[in-house]
């Protein structure tokens, strides 16, 4: 299928504004990233958000809660690791797609400000995002959550800190996990398949800017295969929670994406795998401008209410 003229329409503008992972440094990426965000949200109805915090492995992590209307005094919960490139986002970036997951499942969501990169590299947000799930089932009551019936998930970036949080509890021990919700996730560092080179420029995110936020999280391309960074390469994927990936056909990353879903599979693990063409890496958070972005959502959080509230 070809590009989708609304995709075509943000990859021109972005072209002759300048894109944010073109820009030279990781704070000037940060902030283009940020002030793109308004154009992407959109009104995804009502519900509570509040503010709270937990003590971090090395700091005070703020979380964004969102509890959709009605519903019980405990509702299942999703822990949301936003995406950009552990380098860039932030609450805010993604807070229009939180409470689109939020109303559309009818679960709590809670939003993990972890600790970015460079100045913060690998693991502090896989650190901060592992001791996230462990706070949200520890002060369940206090958050008016089910300690039973957690889900992981997260965009791109934190796609991988989601498939690696669920494969650190399955190891470690900790919450049992219902659900993973990986979105065009990093799965493979050290991959070199055919979306790498089809899609490497021309599609906003370059594969030149995502080896370089990378190399921004962790230095040393040695330790690229660690499975704390790189989920494809665990020991094996039995016992994992049930997961849903979605990929974009014009995304560097669509084909790692693909791969770990076929590989959760064969291990056993339930597994639903869609790939939306003509998106762009990036789509789901742009649903203000990209109506597709709001279908993934909506078929994510059928997903989520499928898994937490039967």
């Amino acid at each position: 299928m070809p590009l989708d003229p609304q995709c075509a329409a943000l990859i021109e503008a972005a072209a002759k504004a300048g894109a944010p992972f073109g820009a030279p440094d990781h704070l000037a990426i940060r902030a283009g990233y940020e002030a793109v965000t308004a154009a992407y949200v959109y009104d995804c109805g009502p519900l509570a958000v509040t503010s709270h915090q937990f003590a971090g492995p090395a700091a005070t992590v703020a979380v964004r809660v969102y509890r959709p209307p009605g519903g019980s005094a405990s509702l299942p919960a999703l822990v949301f690791y936003h995406g950009g490139g552990w380098v860039v986002g932030s609450l805010d970036s993604h807070d229009h797609l939180c409470r689109h997951l939020a109303n559309a499942a009818g679960v709590v969501v809670l939003s993990i400000d972890y600790r970015l990169a460079p100045e913060h590299p690998f693991p502090a947000a896989l650190e901060d995002c592992l001791a996230a799930v462990h706070w949200a089932a520890r002060d369940a009551e206090l958050l008016g959550i089910d300690a039973t019936r957690l889900a992981v998930g997260g965009d791109s970036a934190g796609g991988q800190l989601a498939a690696s949080v669920a494969l650190a509890l399955r190891d470690g021990g900790g919450p049992t996990l219902k659900f993973q919700l990986l979105i065009y996730p990093v799965c493979d560092l050290v991959a070199d398949n055919d979306s790498l080179h089809e899609n490497a420029t021309g599609y906003l995110l370059t594969r030149a800017a995502y080896q370089k936020m990378c190399d921004w999280y962790l230095t040393d391309r040695t330790q690229w295969a660690d499975p704390r960074m790189s989920p494809q390469h665990a020991l094996h994927h039995r016992a994992l929670p049930p997961a849903l990936v979605q990929t974009a056909e014009f995304d560097p990353l669509r084909d790692e994406g693909r791969r770990y879903a076929e590989t959760l599979r064969a291990a056993g693990v339930p597994v639903e795998y869609q790939c939306y063409s003509g998106m762009i890496h990036g789509f789901a958070r742009m649903g203000g401008k990209v109506d597709t972005g709001k279908v993934a959502l909506d078929d994510a959080a059928a997903a989520l209410r499928t898994a937490l509230t039967t």
